[in-house]
């Protein structure tokens, strides 16, 4: 039997979702500390290879296991080179030169670039109305933090920011291949565990090539403590809450949580890392709210609810 979508979420699914942006905010916040001494590269194979371990280890406490099919594992690699190797290394060096918080901020335009991706790449998921409206209010967002650095040159931060959100613009991809795992008959913890192993994988060898994470000093307890979060909090525990809200509240109302993400992730970083962010970036984070806004449409139908009947 499939479980009804709720349209109204209740008080439990709130607390959920205001819990997975915490979470998500989160690793941006523990890359900020991790990033300080662990190059982003090996950053991004403890997250997704400490996450594929729990996961893997909770599949069997849920009566599951992984798949055998080579097919599966074809899509479970793609799903992980896309939603995985190639954000994660990008935000995480991103990180390294530009404030978690306004990382954040920038990330929130992946469901901008996921309205295109899904206009060009499907036939039931088209641009029109109050998506387009959002789309380009959001981007005005993002030219807003970033349009006066860019016209005086590609220095390493400007650099960083487009890092970021082309990390953004990989999420979209992977939002819209990930559709095919449930035509597959793919259960999401399944999916979940599968990409995550599969990218893990494949950073493994690139880490140990590139950064020889042998040679490098040992980490302060507080990166430890650091890698740690965004492994098992911010990416395993992460995915649990997002696929059961996913299944009980719909996609609509889990577009949510994109508001929320920059909101936790700008305090943890100002409270806790001591980051400034000017003006714009406030002023591009509000524009690229009322984007998403648009695009999700509770707006319209609110303005249109309030709106007085007229009697002729």
């Amino acid at each position: 039997m499939v479980q009804a979508v709720n349209r109204v979420m209740t008080p439990l699914q709130w607390g959920m979702l205001v819990a997975l942006s915490i979470l998500w905010g989160g690793s941006f916040f523990f890359a900020g500390i991790a990033v300080r001494e662990v190059p982003p590269l090996t950053v991004a194979v403890v997250r997704a290879g400490g996450a594929a371990l729990i996961l893997n280890a909770a599949l069997p406490l849920l009566g599951l296991r992984l798949p055998r099919e080579p097919r599966l594992w074809m899509a479970f690699a793609v799903m992980g080179f896309i939603n995985n190797v190639v954000p994660f290394t990008l935000i995480f060096w991103g990180q390294s030169h530009i404030p978690s918080g306004l990382a954040s901020i920038l990330n929130a335009t992946t469901p901008l670039s996921t309205i295109v991706v899904a206009h060009l790449a499907t036939s039931d998921e088209k641009m029109a109305g109050g998506r387009l409206a959002g789309v380009l209010i959001g981007f005005c967002g993002v030219a807003t933090m970033i349009g006066a650095q860019l016209l005086g040159g590609l220095g390493t931060d400007v650099l960083a920011q487009l890092a970021i959100v082309l990390a953004g613009f990989s999420y979209a991809c992977a939002g819209v291949y990930g559709r095919r795992f449930s035509r597959m008959g793919v259960r999401p913890m399944i999916t979940a565990t599968g990409q995550v192993t599969a990218s893990g994988v494949m950073l493994l060898p690139m880490s140990l090539l590139y950064d020889a994470p042998w040679t490098l000093p040992m980490p302060s307890l507080q990166v430890w403590a650091a890698l740690f979060g965004i492994a098992a909090l911010s990416t395993a525990l992460a995915y649990v809450l997002y696929f059961r809200l996913l299944a009980a509240a719909g996609a609509t109302n889990l577009l949510l949580v994109t508001f929320l993400i920059p909101v936790s992730a700008v305090g943890m970083g100002v409270l806790v890392l001591h980051e400034h962010l000017e003006p714009r970036h406030f002023l591009g984070m509000a524009l690229i709210g009322v984007g998403l806004a648009c695009i999700d449409g509770r707006i319209f139908r609110v303005i249109f609810k309030r709106r007085p009947a007229l009697h002729i």
